[in-house]
């Protein structure tokens, strides 16, 4: 299956916590790096999710925001990863940045070219990523 979006991490369901309507299932995607995504409870009933098994998480790169400087400000997305930009592709109006996370992986933003500028996000500079858990989309195989 080819897929359109730019940030595929497999892993496996780490824990689940069910609340009345939606479940907030982690995800262990290797090199110490966990992800957190919401899904109904139709979905992890659907998808047979539990402890330890295989899962692929999906988020698209508009849906990362990206932040620079100390870690004293809370968010509220439910995902904050930490790395350093390996790369910047700069278009007219936005720009491509990929953050290589402390565990190895890649994750790629889409932010426009002022929020480059106004980070001052460059190859090698620190950069953390947040998501919401509602951006994460999961999958597994049939």
């Amino acid at each position: 299956m080819a897929i359109s979006a730019r940030n595929v991490f497999a892993g496996t369901v780490r824990e689940i916590r069910e609340g009345a309507v939606n479940a907030e299932v982690s995800l262990s995607v290797g090199g110490g790096d966990i992800i957190v995504a919401t899904v109904t409870l139709d979905s992890l009933t659907a998808l047979g999710l539990a402890a330890g098994k295989a899962v692929t998480a999906y988020i698209k790169a508009p849906s990362v925001m990206l932040v620079t400087g100390d870690d004293s400000t809370k968010y509220s997305a439910r995902n904050h990863l930490k790395g350093s930009v390996a790369e910047v592709k700069t278009g007219a109006v936005n720009s491509e940045v990929v953050v290589k996370l402390a565990g190895g992986h890649d994750v790629k933003a889409i932010v426009t070219n002022e929020a480059v500028s106004e980070l001052g996000l460059s190859a090698g500079s620190a950069a953390g990523v947040l998501f919401k858990a509602g951006s994460v989309i999961l999958g597994v195989s049939a």
